[in-house]
């Protein structure tokens, strides 16, 4: 499936790599899969980037969900599709993935083993999102294509031991050979460039696509994220899983400390995410909120990360 119009060219000798000829796009960049967010508006505009849009599940509402994949195909966009296992309960979702003629997609939120098969059996390439090195040793045992290996500064639901990225990527790069998408902290082209220093291929944004101008969320969430600090995310859930890394908030300052499982107490997302009552659920960020202080449209921010990669690639190498 090619983006008609996606850029044809490589932006950058390092994105001729695993990572970007498996996404099919010229820019080794994915959009995170958040639930209720990662669509079509959020997704087509990271595809028309050059970048990889990516359609969320974890949402649950997979009659939707087909209607953001038919918008994207009928666009001509280059994306991938995730499923989120722990929250997608339904036994043919990889099927139905299938059905859809998707041909990248990652999975997360469970083994490995449980749809990998049937879908490289179907011609998909399969990343599996990982938060451990015994994680990724089992996703590559199981026959993924590739991994996305996940900080643990990352937004969203997150390892209950969570693991930076600065020793995740080091760590998991020296035991296996598939390639590797880097997730968690990363919001520029020097954050790219350190995980590719680090052993990537390509790299998640989350939190940053979270406050894009195409991002289908209320203003107040993204206005949020700008006026954050880099201390004002909560880490919730530990003794549970999946924790959760939230912005700080009346709600999450009273959750952080329970020891219960704060899944009961998430709150109405719909209000939260489209009507931008910050305390009506949990507002899922990364650390990274601390270095957005801008609004900015998806095309801005692929662009300048493309060129902020390459030039720091330059300053440490002398190479452009």
């Amino acid at each position: 499936m090619t983006d008609t119009s996606a850029p044809a060219a490589v932006p950058h000798p390092a994105f001729n790599n695993r990572v970007s000829r498996d996404l099919g796009v010229p820019i080794p960049i994915v959009q995170a899969p958040m639930g209720w967010i990662a669509r079509s508006q959020l997704a087509s505009a990271v595809s028309s980037s050059g970048a990889c849009g990516i359609i969320e599940t974890s949402s649950g509402e997979l009659d939707v969900v087909k209607g953001e994949i038919e918008a994207m195909r009928n666009a001509g966009h280059t994306f991938g599709v995730n499923i989120a296992q722990a929250f997608v309960r339904d036994p043919s979702i990889a099927e139905f993935v299938i059905e859809q003629g998707v041909k990248f997609v990652t999975t997360s939120a469970g083994s490995p083993t449980k749809y990998t098969g049937v879908l490289k059996e179907a011609g998909l390439t399969v990343y599996h999102v990982v938060p451990t090195l015994a994680a990724a040793k089992k996703a590559v045992d199981a026959g993924v294509d590739g991994l996305v290996v996940e900080g643990g500064e990352g937004g969203g639901f997150k390892s209950p031991t969570p693991v930076a990225t600065m020793v995740l990527l080091p760590l998991v790069r020296e035991a296996v050979d598939v390639p590797i998408i880097a997730a968690g902290g990363i919001t520029c082209g020097r954050t790219m460039a350190a995980a590719f220093a680090l052993g990537a291929e390509g790299v998640q944004m989350g939190t940053r696509m979270v406050s894009a101008a195409e991002s289908p969320v209320h203003g107040n969430w993204k206005n949020a994220i700008v006026a954050a600090a880099e201390t004002d995310t909560l880490f919730l859930n530990q003794k549970h899983s999946p924790a959760l890394r939230a912005l700080r908030t009346d709600r999450t300052e009273r959750l952080v400390d329970s020891t219960e499982n704060v899944f009961g107490e998430f709150g109405d997302p719909n209000a939260l995410y489209f009507g931008g009552d910050m305390e009506a659920a949990i507002a899922l960020s990364g650390q990274v909120a601390g270095r957005i202080d801008s609004v900015r449209p998806v095309a801005d921010i692929i662009n300048d990360t493309v060129t902020e990669f390459g030039e720091t690639i330059q300053s440490l190498t002398g190479q452009s």
